[in-house]
C-alpha cells in the first residue's frame, strides 16, 4: 500500500499567518500575533524583556538548547528530545528560581543529577520522579551543558531525576549509575556495575561504560574512587 505525501496549501487570506484580518490587524511592538509566532525564542526574548512571565519561560527554553524554535511550531514537528525538554521547561517555569553561582567546568555547584534525590529545597513536602530517556539525542555539546544545568535545577529543588543516556558528559555529572550489560540485546539486561562514575570507571573487566568512562574522566583530570 502506499500512500501520497502531505500536500499543504497557503491560505490565500491569510498567507499563512492562521488568523483572521481582524485578529492580525491588532499589533503589539508594531508586530501581529502572525508575525510573533514565526518569531524564533531567541528572537521573543528580547521582545518580551518587559513581561517577566513570559520571559521566565522563554529564558528556560534557552537553557535547555531550544533557543532555535519559533513559538508557533506545531507540536508534531518536534523531535523526542525537543518534546522532553519542553516538559522540562513546563516544570521549571512554575515557579522562578534564583540564579547560582558556577562551579568547574561551568557547572552549578549543586548536587548531581542522575538517581538524585532532594530534601533541603523541596516545596511543600512534594518532590517529582523525572524519568527522561536519552534527552542529548541531537544536541550539541553546548547545550548539553545546558540540559545538565537544568537537571541540576530539577534536583536542587527536591526532585529525583532518572535519565537512560549514553552521553559521557551527563554520565560523568552522576551521583550514582547503573550500567546494564554485559551486551545489548538478550545479551545484556543485566546489572553489571553501578556506583558513582568514579567507581564505575574502576571496574572496566566487567563494563564495556567503564572503559569508555575512565577515559574521559582522565581527560577531565577526575581521579577514581
Amino acid at each position: 500500500m502506499s500512500f501520497l505525501p502531505d500536500v499543504k496549501v497557503t491560505c490565500e487570506t491569510c498567507r499563512g499567518a492562521r488568523f483572521n484580518p481582524e485578529t492580525l490587524s491588532v499589533r503589539f511592538k508594531d508586530k501581529s500575533i502572525g508575525e510573533v509566532l514565526m518569531m524564533s525564542v531567541d528572537e521573543a526574548v528580547g521582545f518580551f524583556s518587559a513581561h517577566p512571565s513570559i520571559h521566565h519561560a522563554l529564558t528556560l527554553l534557552q537553557d535547555v538548547g531550544l533557543g532555535y524554535l519559533t513559538l508557533g511550531q506545531q507540536s508534531p514537528t518536534l523531535s523526542g528530545g525537543e518534546a522532553q525538554r519542553i516538559k522540562l521547561v513546563t516544570e521549571l517555569a512554575k515557579s522562578p528560581q534564583p540564579p547560582f553561582a558556577k562551579g568547574g567546568h561551568g557547572f552549578p555547584q549543586l548536587p548531581n543529577p542522575l538517581l538524585t534525590k532532594g530534601g533541603s529545597a523541596m516545596r511543600g513536602g512534594i518532590s517529582t520522579l523525572y524519568v527522561l530517556d536519552e534527552p542529548t539525542v541531537g544536541l550539541h555539546m553546548a547545550d548539553v551543558e545546558k540540559l545538565v544545568r537544568v537537571l541540576h535545577r530539577l534536583v536542587d529543588a527536591g526532585n529525583t531525576v532518572v535519565v537512560i543516556e549514553h552521553n559521557l558528559d551527563v554520565m560523568a555529572e552522576a551521583d550514582w549509575i547503573i550500567d546494564l550489560g554485559p551486551e545489548g540485546g538478550d545479551a545484556g539486561g543485566r546489572i553489571v556495575a553501578q556506583g558513582s562514575p568514579e567507581t564505575v570507571a574502576k571496574q572496566p573487566a566487567r563494563s564495556h561504560t567503564a572503559r569508555i568512562l575512565s577515559k574521559f574522566l582522565a581527560e577531565r583530570g577526575v581521579k577514581g574512587e
